[in-house]
């Protein structure tokens, strides 16, 4: 089991971009990396993953907006936020749950997590 720890998030107009990290102390290459967000007041939504082979999926809200990646040499993975909404404004995490209550928000090990801020 691994320890990922989130970073990158900050304060960003509409349209613009971030680029979140999950970085571990421990090997990643053989686990999932998923990502998950939570607005305040809001549950916790499943945004995307992606698979040990490279391969991403997407939350419908999250496709074509958003690309996930991994550099397992880093012990590493990415989540590329382009094309930002206001309705992006959330706490942003990765964990290596790959599980289907994940899908639905509902995930073990998280982190801290790192804040998103969409607003002009």
């Amino acid at each position: 089991e691994v320890q990922l720890v989130e970073s990158g998030g900050g304060l960003v107009q509409p349209g613009g971009s971030l680029k979140l990290s999950c970085t571990s102390s421990g090997f990643i290459a053989k686990y999932v990396i998923v990502w998950v967000r939570q607005a305040p007041g809001k549950d916790r939504e499943w945004v995307g993953d992606i698979m040990a082979g490279g391969r991403a999926s997407y939350a419908d809200f999250a496709e074509g907006r958003f690309t996930i990646s991994r550099d397992n040499r880093r012990n590493a993975a990415y989540l590329q936020l382009s094309n930002l909404k206001p309705e992006d404004t959330a706490m942003y995490y990765c964990t290596t749950d790959g599980s289907h209550a994940c899908r639905r928000g509902i995930c073990a090990d998280l982190g801290r997590g790192t804040q998103v801020t969409v607003s002009s």
